[in-house]
């Protein structure tokens, strides 16, 4: 049961203390007020959650966690297991603090409505938000039986996204849904506007109605937020997705590596370049500039990308003004992790 969740060795490894204590391995399929469903070898259960993303929302309880639950007749997470790559962006208030939308993520599905303008600069953006997760991108180009030009759409799509695999498909029709879900391996989050077909995507790759679906207003092909909180789904074929709400607000945070990573063509470009520090404006020999003369790159590509490096760069100025020092994530959550087990056990004694 747990393996079918994304269980593995190196969990396993991080759990031997809590097990010994006689607490078991949950894995959160949604939170709301202060409880979470989730699933454990037993079944699904409601627990109650620590309020310990009251100072640091991304240290607070999210949909994809893996947890210590404390079972019996009020079962409670008594805290969480390292996170393994999770889709951050900027809080919405503007700190530094940045609001995990998913953890423990593989795979990264950006949906994009093929019956709406495409919006380059906001698929490049999503696209950021999942490379600097260190999950695998794939774009499902949602809606397929209402393109009006579905050959054109996929040519721009790919364009804008380099390396990625790309599936057209209709949740009416079922066209290209078995490729999508033959592409999607492990923990697995939808992301994209409001309107872009992901909840109708979630239920029929999960082959339930699980999640509501609305249609979306002719005058701007905007959506409504239908899917209002994040959930877990067990899929049929094996693994998990992660549906969740319209994203209206795309803010990165910090996310310098995943910003080079969707604009590869232009660091291929930029290794030409006559100085080291060329930054592609007016330098002579700017083998950037002469790939825009020649047509081969957009000046809205290289302007895109721009934005997004002064964006995360801002970010990432915020966030090392606070006094986190200079650890990765990765080893502030393995002593997170250590300190709660500590004060667990102190409680036990």
């Amino acid at each position: 049961m747990l393996s079918a969740l994304g269980w593995d060795a190196s969990f396993d490894a991080l759990f031997t203390e809590y097990a010994a204590a006689g607490l078991v391995p949950a894995r959160v399929v949604r939170v709301d007020r202060g409880r979470c469903d989730v699933l454990t070898a037993v079944g699904p259960l409601r627990a109650a959650s620590r309020g310990s993303g009251r100072s640091d929302p991304a240290r607070a309880v999210c949909t994809g966690d893996w947890a210590a639950l404390r079972p019996g007749p009020e079962p409670e997470l008594v805290a969480l297991l390292p996170r393994r790559g999770a889709i951050t962006r900027a809080g919405a208030d503007r700190t530094s603090r940045g609001q995990v939308l998913a953890a423990n993520v593989d795979t990264v599905v950006v949906a994009v409505s093929l019956a709406d303008t495409l919006r380059a600069g906001r698929i490049e953006r999503l696209l950021a938000l999942a490379r600097d997760s260190g999950a695998r991108p794939v774009i499902a180009l949602t809606k397929l039986d209402l393109a009006e030009d579905s050959a054109a759409a996929h040519a721009e799509v790919t364009a804008l996204a380099p390396g990625v695999d790309i599936v057209a498909t209709s949740s009416t029709t079922g066209e290209g849904l078995d490729v999508l879900a033959a592409t999607v391996t492990g923990t697995t989050v939808l992301l994209g506007p409001s309107g872009a077909g992901k909840s109708t995507l979630a239920n029929a790759l999960s082959g339930q109605e699980r999640m509501d679906t609305g249609s979306v207003r002719a005058a701007d092909g905007k959506g409504r937020h239908t899917t209002v909180h994040r959930e877990l789904l067990v899929l049929p074929g094996g693994g998990v997705l992660i549906d969740t709400p319209g994203l209206r607000v795309i803010g990165l945070q910090g996310a310098a590596e995943g910003v080079e990573q969707v604009f590869t063509e232009i660091h291929e470009y930029a290794r030409g370049c006559a100085f080291r520090d060329c930054t592609h404006a007016a330098e002579p020999g700017c083998a950037v500039q002469e790939a825009i003369a020649d047509g081969q790159l957009s000046e809205r590509r290289l302007a895109g990308y721009r934005k997004l490096q002064r964006e995360s760069a801002w970010a990432a100025a915020r966030a090392s003004a606070r006094p986190t020092g200079k650890r990765s994530e990765f080893h502030k959550s393995i002593t997170r992790h250590q300190r709660a087990t500590r004060r667990f056990f102190d409680q036990q004694q």
